[in-house]
């Protein structure tokens, strides 16, 4: 018994020193998603008109893809970092739930992953669908030129879309995100549009290079959003971590204590009984 006590004091040392160890860890990561998040916030009220501003056009203009219309695009928005709950996971489960619903209406669905995250978990179950993956995303705050480029590579892949969905995580509070999806449409979706086709002057070149203007305000805005929910999101994690392992310090401590208490008493127990058959 005396041995086996001895033992679980140093197991529960270990463990101590060890958990100690990772609230350090997490507590400083929350600091630092605390500073990132408080960045990203004040980004994001401006970032947002840009997105309004390009959604404005397709609601007001009523632009809508042909029922004949197949090929759809889907971009799902993520980044490379994890830690940060629920938030790359919810937009996985949307996008595979619009990826059947797509395929069981006949349309041809593509995916375009905005991060790595989302590559892996989708790879290995819905690895075909996949058009392009962007890397290197959530390291450092999304700018304009970030969301063109994406936008750029995009419209070069070869890849003639009718229309699509831009897949994201839209921030709400602190405390709260919600996954949300906005429309984009290809140029000729939108050159096609009754509500466009009254106007005679609007030159091919002008409404494309707006088009590809509008995809990429779209993006951005979308960025912006995902970013800030993210770091909201770590920072909640992290703080939770930082409090599971405050607790678990508390009890182990309480187990270290009783444990010694254990073995001190047995020890004084043997001596006075030693002492006593002398």
């Amino acid at each position: 018994g005396q041995v086996r006590n001895m033992a679980t004091l140093k197991d529960i040392t270990r463990r101590l020193k060890s958990i100690k160890n990772i609230q350090k860890i997490t507590k400083s990561m929350k600091m630092v998603s605390a500073a990132k998040y408080a960045r990203a916030e004040r980004e994001l009220k401006p970032a947002r008109i840009y997105g309004i501003g390009a959604l404005s056009l397709y609601e007001k203009a009523e632009i809508k893809a042909p029922e004949d219309k197949k090929k759809h695009l889907l971009i799902g928005v993520s980044s490379d970092r994890g830690l940060c709950g629920a938030i790359h996971t919810s937009i996985a489960k949307t996008l595979k739930n619009e990826i059947t619903n797509l395929s069981n209406a006949g349309k041809e669905v593509m995916v375009v992953g905005v991060g790595d995250k989302i590559r892996g978990l989708l790879q290995r179950t819905h690895g075909n669908y996949f058009l392009l993956t962007f890397k290197e995303v959530g390291r450092r705050p999304p700018s304009f030129g970030d969301a063109s480029a994406i936008a750029l590579e995009l419209l070069n892949s070869g890849y003639e879309f009718d229309e699509g969905s831009v897949i994201y995580n839209r921030f709400r509070s602190v405390i709260s995100y919600k996954t949300d999806e906005k429309p984009i449409f290809s140029f000729e979706t939108v050159a096609g549009s009754e509500s466009l086709s009254i106007y005679d002057d609007i030159d091919a070149d002008v409404l494309r290079n707006y088009q590809e203007f509008t995809l990429a305000n779209i993006l951005y805005y979308s960025l912006k959003e995902s970013t800030t929910s993210e770091q909201s999101a770590r920072m909640t994690a992290m703080d939770n971590a930082s409090k599971n392992a405050s607790e678990m310090i508390d009890k182990l401590t309480l187990t270290f204590n009783r444990t010694r208490q254990a073995v001190i008493t047995k020890e004084l127990i043997e001596i006075i009984s030693g002492a006593a058959a002398l």
